[in-house]
């Protein structure tokens, strides 16, 4: 169900950057969402990762919820900062 519905939300994002800022939103917009996407629908193998990530030694293992949480914050992020614009007027 989780999938689903962060793609339902994906593919929302993607019309919206189409819509408003044609082929070149939708680029960026693809780029930012790889790694909340991933995160959610891959979150019990991202958190089996150990190794060097980044230049970082990651040396224990996260559970796959905590993995898949942060990509849901990550997914909602920009409704959360675009409700608050709209709210400050």
């Amino acid at each position: 169900m989780g999938n689903l519905l962060s793609a339902i939300v994906a593919v929302v994002y993607l019309g919206v950057a189409y819509v408003s800022g044609g082929a070149e939103a939708v680029i960026v917009c693809l780029l930012y969402l790889v790694l909340p996407l991933a995160c959610i629908w891959f979150s019990e193998a991202m958190g089996e990762f150990t190794g060097i990530a980044r230049g970082h030694l990651v040396t224990s293992t996260s559970p796959g919820w905590a993995v898949a949480g942060m990509g849901w914050i990550l997914l909602l992020l920009p409704v959360v900062v675009g409700l608050y614009f709209m709210s400050q007027g």
